[in-house]
Order: structure tokens, then sequence, then C-alpha cells
């Protein structure tokens, strides 16, 4: 069964064909799921955070990952998972340890016939030397036919990591790099932001930091402080989305122009 056959089948998905702005997206937590392009998009892993800040979690930073990535395989089962960028945490080199991790995540993703496409971000100068595959700057997804006619048979994603304008035109640019998160009552919650027509006339999708040793950068006051990539010009039309994991479901909030009132 396909990811769009799960999400269809459990009531909670995407529409199907064409329709309006993210109709082909569903919301999970730190990722999307692309049905149109059977693609898995997370961004923002920083392998290898954990050694080199002397943080931890529980599992491990190498279980931790790979067992979330895995559950994500199981709920969707994409043909494809993109990591938007900083695939890794330090400028410099790649430790073993990450280079450990990163082969564990490939492992689980061909364990369930997907395959790991990697973009580069501003962290990973050194993930090329570390990676046997390629190292892209920009991933562009769908969009099959002929583009300057009109005719084309998907929309055209562009998934990029953020920290610099993407060559590539598309109906809808998918990013990391800013982190998001929203402060509620003190607790602080990563969430996608979802812009209509809000970059060069295409739809914009900022996800949130995949690793959980990353506070995340809070978007309550990003209407006057700005957020931190040449694709958000302008914040207040990016409307914030929670996936509540007890429910099982997204969180729709309005647009952060009207939002930050409320807060």
């Amino acid at each position: 069964m396909t990811g769009r056959d799960a999400e269809a089948g459990a009531g909670v998905g995407p529409e199907t064909g064409a329709g309006p702005p993210f109709s082909d997206v569903a919301f999970a937590e730190r990722a999307v799921y692309l049905s149109e392009a059977d693609a898995l998009v997370v961004a923002d892993l920083h392998v290898g955070r954990g050694e080199a800040s002397a943080v931890s979690l529980p599992l491990g930073e190498r279980a931790d990952l790979v067992d979330r990535i895995g559950a994500l395989l199981d709920r969707f089962d994409p043909a494809t998972v993109v990591v938007a960028g900083d695939v890794v945490h330090t400028f410099d080199r790649v430790s073993d340890r990450a280079r450990e991790a990163l082969d564990a995540l490939r492992d689980a993703c061909d364990a369930r016939g997907a395959a790991l496409e990697l973009v580069a971000g501003n962290h990973d100068a050194a993930l090329a030397d570390a990676w046997d595959g390629p190292v892209r700057e920009e991933l562009v997804l769908g969009g099959a036919g002929d583009r300057e006619a009109g005719v084309s048979d998907t929309s055209r994603t562009v998934v990029c990591h953020g920290h610099e304008a993407p060559s590539a035109a598309a109906d809808r640019y998918v990013i990391g790099h800013v982190h998001p998160t929203i402060e509620i009552e003190g607790d602080r919650r990563p969430c996608v932001l979802r812009g209509e027509g809000t970059y060069r006339g295409a739809d914009l999708l900022v996800l949130p930091a995949f690793t959980r040793l990353a506070p995340g950068v809070a978007v309550n006051d990003a209407v006057s402080a700005g957020l931190d990539s040449p694709l958000v010009g302008d914040a207040a039309a990016l409307a914030p989305i929670v996936y509540d994991a007890d429910r099982g479901e997204p969180l729709r909030f309005p647009p952060l122009g009207a939002f930050d009132r409320l807060l």
C-alpha cells in the first residue's frame, strides 16, 4: 500500500489529484509527506550534534533518528526520502559516529524500498567526502512535461535548504534552515510554516529541525524580527502548523500576521 493509500484509508490524509495549495501534503511530526511525488521530506538532521556539543538523548542520537525515520517510513511508505540540508552538524569534518548514523539511516530506507536523497545545507561542507552518493544543491520533484508550454503532469516542487535562493523555478519550495517553533504559555513546539504564493509566486513550506537536540527558533516575533532565509520575505503571510502526536493530526493556525496578536 502506498503512502497515499495509507493516509486516505486512515481518513486523515491529503486530497488526491489537482486541488488547492498543499492538498497533496500530509503533515507529520517534524516532517511532511508529498503524495504527488511520493516523497517524505525532513530537514536539519544535524547528525553529530550530540557528540559535538555533549548533549544527549535517552536512546542516543543515532537510535533516535533511525527510530523516528523508520516510523515515518512505516506510516507513509514513500518511494523517496529527502533530507533538506544540514544533514550533518560539524562544518569541517564528519566523524566516524556520524558516518555510521548516516549509513544506518540509508539502511532503514533501503529495507523499506525507499531511496535516500541528501540536499546540502550550510553545515554540509564536508558531507560529500563522507557520503558515497550524490549530495544535491536542490532536488526537483514532479513537474514532468513541458513547463515552458504550461503542460505538466504534476506540480513541480523544489527541495532546498533555504540558506540561499534556489536556481530552479517551481510551483512549491520546501526548505529547512530556519528551525521554526512556536512558544505558547512557555511551551515550545516545532512547527511547519505554510505560505501560499509567498516566494516568487510559488507556495512555500518551511520545515522544523528533525533533530530533537536543536531548541529551535520561536516564530512568535518573526513578523517584526524576520526569519533567516532569502525565501521568506514576508513572515506575516506564513501560517504555522503544529503536529499533535497525541491526537495524530495537524493543528492549523492563522498566519503569523494575525497569530502573533493572539499570543
